[in-house]
């Protein structure tokens, strides 16, 4: 028993050992795309931070959410955020899955490359949109009386710039339309959409994204209407940003080195292309097992077992 845990504690650490010098490698070159990225994720919360001093409190709007979904109440309001982090966990530990499992199909570095570059524009949107209106906010700490629902003038910019993390964070006011869990919630349910495995975790995902949508109104964190443009914006932005980036490279074909290391550029693919097709135009399909000498008989391609046959059928014999 202890040789067996031994012999498997040797294999995973040359596995982890192996992954990280290949993640290493691609994240010396993506470095400055991921850094920008993560960077963008503190400049969102500023701008969510900067609403809350122009946040005015006033009657909760009327809304279909909150007739057809009972009030969870102050006390429950934590089951939304319970649910997020799961979501958000769960999605963090299988983007790092190919350091420790055998069978991968993505790469740590390329996969949140792409998952910043969706939440990016998505939060690009959403600072434009909740500056341009601003909604009296339907949370608790959002309403007439409460003393959070205004921020006093800053005494200074550092007080700005530390966006009193997290407690500011966990409540802002005025940053509604549209939902940022949403916008997390969906980017990495339509990465594991397409990048996944297992077809029940894909219907499990989008099970919780409904619920955790339900949640949100029914909590009164946001109104109906910054969950239902977050559903058509992220799914939107996701669609067409994805058309832009280079595609990943497949590793589901055993442990990826078959694969190239780092995707395809458009270039990449038309040369590639292009040279597929002029081995198919010369009769030579590309396979190495298909490398025949072909002869070429009144402007047909025979093979060079039946040219022989082909010789003699022609001269009549």
């Amino acid at each position: 028993m202890t040789f067996y845990i031994a012999r498997e504690a040797s294999k995973l650490w040359r596995r982890f050992s192996m992954e990280t010098s290949i993640e290493l490698k691609l994240l010396a070159e993506k470095w400055k795309l991921l850094l920008a990225g993560l960077i963008f994720q503190y400049i969102h919360g500023l701008a969510a931070r900067g609403v809350h001093y122009l946040h005015r409190p006033g009657p909760t709007l009327q809304d279909v959410g909150f007739f057809l979904l009972p009030e969870l109440g102050q006390d429950k309001a934590y089951i939304s955020e319970t649910v997020f982090t799961f979501i958000f966990l769960s999605f963090v530990l299988w983007t790092f899955h190919p350091f420790i499992f055998h069978s991968k199909k993505i790469y740590t570095v390329l996969i949140w490359r792409r998952v910043l570059a969706f939440l990016v524009a998505s939060q690009i949107l959403r600072i434009i949109t909740f500056y341009s209106t601003q909604l009296p906010g339907p949370n608790y700490h959002c309403r007439e009386g409460s003393k959070l629902a205004t921020l006093p003038h800053p005494s200074s910019v550092l007080e700005v710039l530390l966006i009193n993390f997290p407690r500011g964070v966990i409540y802002g006011c005025g940053d509604l339309i549209f939902s940022s869990h949403m916008i997390f919630t969906l980017v990495f349910v339509l990465t594991y959409q397409k990048y996944g495995t297992r077809r029940c975790v894909k219907q499990l995902a989008w099970f919780f994204a409904v619920v955790q949508s339900l949640l949100i109104i029914a909590s009164r964190k946001h109104y109906t209407v910054d969950i239902v443009v977050a559903w058509y914006t992220v799914n939107l932005v996701v669609f067409f940003i994805d058309k832009k980036l280079p595609e990943l490279p497949d590793r589901s074909n055993g442990n990826g080195t078959s694969s190239p290391l780092l995707p395809l550029s458009t270039r990449e693919k038309d040369s590639k292309t292009k040279e597929e097709q002029h081995k198919l135009l010369n009769g030579n399909s590309g396979d190495t097992a298909d490398w025949r000498q072909r002869t070429q008989v009144n402007g047909k391609i025979v093979e060079n077992g039946n040219a022989v046959h082909a010789e003699k059928v022609m001269n009549g014999t």
